[in-house]
């Protein structure tokens, strides 16, 4: 595993056209930070190279980009997944480098981006900057067909990589360990005096703000710390996160304010409310004596304000979130039990009062942070680029000799649900048809209603549908399969005449099982809380009766639709 740390010579000659997919600055998020610091990384380690970046931006929202940016792609537009793809390939990309987080992309689970790496001529490495050691259905397809999509995978720590061949049964060989970059921070002196903290020490905590920060538990530290040490001043550093605070306001803000003044230590807390440029945050981190980054996230496998701290050789006082375990470990740093402010007050104490200590912890972080310096971490993903070159050119070399012999295509038509459509009316999906015209002497059944219910879950679920009229399908189903439950009997009615009249009291074991496998497919991966509400219910009113089936097919039904509510 891992890229190699010689220089990519080889590179500079074959491949001169990288592409960077993702979010970008100006947009706050820490993924255009990272895509940003990338980039720059690149063009100024290799002069050469001409890497250009297709940002993702919000839905409805436009950012003053900079001039590498040549493409933007609205979240939620489809097609313009599609035509970023056709971008890449006109204009000869020889790498796509993806960022890769979940909530960046459109789709369920950020299943839209899927539609553009299909279309790609050129490798794709795939850096990882969240993998889930429990994923939902949704984040685990869209992983697992990232992972296949991808020439090679890039985590940044072991327990990510460790994840990936575990969870989702990634090959070491195609992943590359290669640490989140960090820039050089100048001595702090000179820093502390511009900042207007001269002479006192100096906590910081930074990053965008959300509630999973554990902020609040270092403000309860402040007066214990401030007993020992009265000159100590505590810099938050970070505007609210853009999502956080287009759904919550400055709620966590503002609990923290009032909890600096409930504790009294108003006059050592600094907020900085803004989105910082990189070179304002080398500035506060030369001037800070003891990073803190006290996170509630115990799972958290990266973290750019750790990986920046370390790279500037910081004292750091943790929580054991997973890659401050990692990064931390042979006493690169301290950790403290989350959600423990006297932990927090004791490390901190103790630190302030042992410079010598202190500065120990800082060398020994320092010493792995040059392995983190920009143009090291540059010179790697240059590497793995190469190689990625290379194995995708022997691959497509293989699947192109595969092709002229079996001489078959290689694509899927398009999903049309029209005849669907078509055989569905106000009350749900009529059984039959002649060609293309509904068969109403054929009536309905549960069986084809709850054949269309677990379709449309699944279209959901993947997102490779236009959602247009779906939904409204998926809930006449829904609404056919609760009319078609007698809660009684606990069982399922199968067959209806186009009068709306039933024909049947008890419907057939294995309609009752299929019913329940869609039933289960609709609360795993439906959105709406009602769908998923009403579904489970039927899901549980219904399931008892199956005890007493005894068709196998019934019960292999049964059973797919536990697995799927699961």
């Amino acid at each position: 595993m891992g890229p190699g740390n010689e220089t990519p010579a080889r590179l500079t000659r074959s491949t001169t056209r990288i592409a960077l997919l993702g979010t970008y600055l100006p947009r706050q998020c820490g993924i255009a930070t990272f895509t940003a610091d990338l980039t720059h990384a690149i063009a100024a380690e290799f002069p050469q190279l001409d890497p250009v970046v297709l940002a993702m931006n919000d839905a409805g929202q436009r950012h003053a980009y900079p001039p590498q940016v040549r493409f933007e792609v609205p979240e939620d537009d489809r097609d313009a997944y599609v035509r970023a793809a056709d971008f890449l390939n006109v204009n000869s990309v020889d790498v796509l480098s993806v960022q890769h987080e979940y909530g960046i992309f459109g789709g369920k689970a950020g299943s839209h981006l899927l539609l553009l790496l299909r279309a790609l001529r050129m490798p794709v490495v795939s850096t990882l900057h969240t993998v889930l050691g429990v994923p939902n259905d949704s984040q685990r397809r869209v992983m697992e067909e990232l992972a296949t999509l991808s020439t090679r995978l890039v985590v940044m720590s072991e327990h990510g990589a460790g994840l990936l061949q575990d969870r989702y049964d990634v090959p070491v060989s195609k992943i590359d360990l290669i640490p989140h970059g960090s820039p050089r921070v100048p001595l702090g002196a000179e820093a502390k005096e511009r900042l207007g903290v001269e002479g006192r020490s100096v906590l910081l905590t930074f990053g965008l703000l959300s509630p999973d920060k554990g902020i609040e538990y270092v403000i309860d530290a402040l007066p214990a710390i401030l007993a020992r040490f009265p000159r100590t001043v505590y810099v938050i550093l970070g505007a609210t996160h853009p999502h956080v605070k287009e759904r919550h306001g400055e709620v966590y803000r503002r609990s923290l304010e009032s909890r600096v003044r409930e504790r009294g230590v108003e006059a050592s807390v600094m907020f900085h409310d803004r989105f910082v440029s990189a070179e304002e945050l080398t500035e506060f981190l030369a001037a800070a004596d003891i990073c803190v980054t006290p996170y509630l996230q115990p799972e958290q496998i990266t973290s750019g304000a750790l990986a920046y701290a370390v790279g500037a050789g910081k004292a750091i006082v943790s929580t054991p979130y997973r890659y401050a375990t990692e990064l931390l470990a042979d006493g690169r740093g301290i950790l403290v039990p989350p959600r423990d402010a006297g932990a927090v007050a004791r490390e901190v104490i103790r630190l302030l009062g042992d410079e010598g200590a202190r500065l120990a912890l800082g060398a020994r972080a320092s010493a792995l942070g040059q392995g983190m310096l920009w143009p090291a971490v540059a010179r790697q993903y240059l590497a793995t680029f190469e190689r990625a070159r290379v194995e995708h050119a022997e691959a497509v070399g293989t699947s192109v000799a595969a092709h002229m012999l079996t001489d078959r295509s290689a694509g899927l038509p398009e999903l049309n649900l029209a005849h669907l459509r078509r055989l569905t009316d106000d009350t749900g999906v009529l059984q039959h048809a002649r060609y293309s015209t509904p068969r109403y002497e054929d009536g309905y059944c549960l069986d084809d209603n709850a054949r269309a219910l677990l379709l449309m879950a699944s279209l959901e679920d993947t997102g490779t549908e236009d959602r247009t009229g779906a939904d409204a399908l998926a809930n006449r189903c829904l609404a056919f399969a609760s009319h078609a439950f007698n809660a009684t009997s606990g069982r399922f009615r199968n067959f209806m005449a186009f009068s709306r009249a039933w024909t049947e009291e008890c419907g057939s074991e294995d309609s009752h099982g299929r019913a329940l496998w869609a039933l289960g497919a609709v609360v795993g991966r439906a959105d709406a809380p009602g769908t998923r509400s009403l579904a489970g219910d039927l899901f549980h009113g219904a399931l008892r009766a199956v005890s007493g089936f005894a068709s196998p097919r019934a019960w292999a039904y049964a059973l797919l639709g536990i697995d799927q509510y699961l």
